[in-house]
């Protein structure tokens, strides 16, 4: 049964990811990754824009072909959870995504109930890929139908905005493929302008110009002069001006709710911290992957 196309099932797996709160779903065919894609990323690798995430210029093997990942892979079926808070309430110093439990944890735990749901149903094989795995999500998003990349390179989901974390199933199921969106930023360049360190070009980001990248990825010392903005962990601001993410979002996992400990964070109280009181605040966040000395070097190169 895994080896053959099944019409009637997609649809079945689309309401059970709805169920499980994705707001976005599709899928798209199992294959290597088309040339553009690949000459592109090879040439973001080779001029540095991956800054010091040595991992990406890794596994091109699996990057470019996910069925390296799973033998016998037909599908990518590929599913946007949102995030963004209730209300418009943005956190002035953390991104938004970080304000809920770690979405690893959370999306690994949907994702395993989806392919119990197509091996129980189907009998078919699935591989999760919440982040984790060496498979381009925005590229495999953009194929299944579910959005398109924005300058920012960030994927819009119409009517849903960029504030969606984006996993993936490979599976053995042969399921239809949906058709690309077309849809571009036309002339907008908000999220260009309002860059605090000018790492957006046209849908390529320079890493390390990112904020994003400098306060949570970047190994080593800080680097001088930088504009961090606002913000002490992620970088949310190219999202914000972005009149894709106006109005109210859609609801999130309960998981993904902000936990009010956070919010309680401002500079001062972030300098009062002790690592120990960071390991307790952070035990069940993304935010738990940063050093809380790396948080105060932000705080006193800005002098926040």
């Amino acid at each position: 049964m895994s080896s053959s196309l099944c019409p009637w099932s997609k649809g079945a797996i689309r309401a059970e990811a709805m169920r499980l709160g994705a707001v976005a779903f599709g899928c798209a065919r199992a294959a290597g990754v088309d040339s553009r894609f690949r000459a592109a990323y090879r040439r973001w690798i080779a001029d540095g824009c991956h800054g010091t995430m040595d991992y990406l210029a890794k596994y091109d093997d699996v990057r470019f072909d996910p069925r390296r990942l799973l033998p016998g892979a037909r599908t990518v079926i590929s599913m946007a959870f949102p995030y963004r808070p209730a209300g418009g309430y943005h956190h002035p110093l953390i991104a938004d995504y970080a304000l809920g439990e770690d979405y690893h944890r959370v999306l690994k735990g949907r994702l395993a109930s989806l392919a119990g749901f197509i091996s129980a149903n189907y009998g078919a094989q699935s591989r999760a890929c919440v982040d984790t795995a060496p498979i381009p999500e925005r590229y495999w998003a953009e194929r299944a139908g579910l959005g398109w990349r924005g300058l920012n390179g960030q994927l819009i989901v119409p009517g849903v905005g960029s504030g969606v974390f984006l996993c993936e199933l490979v599976t053995t199921l042969e399921l239809e493929p949906d058709a690309p969106l077309d849809g571009d930023c036309g002339r907008c360049g908000a999220c260009v302008r309002a860059c605090p360190g000018h790492a957006i070009g046209t849908r390529r980001l320079d890493a390390r110009r990112c904020l994003s990248y400098l306060s949570i990825e970047h190994r080593g010392e800080l680097p001088q002069g930088v504009n961090w903005g606002p913000m002490v962990y992620g970088c949310d601001i190219c999202q914000r001006v972005c009149p894709h993410n106006v109005g109210e979002p859609p609801e999130p996992l309960a998981e993904f709710n902000v936990d009010h400990r956070l919010l309680a964070l401002d500079p001062c109280s972030f300098a009062n911290l002790t690592s120990g009181d960071w390991r307790r605040l952070t035990a069940r966040s993304a935010m738990s992957r940063v050093k809380l000395v790396k948080i105060k070097a932000i705080l006193n190169i800005n002098k926040i």
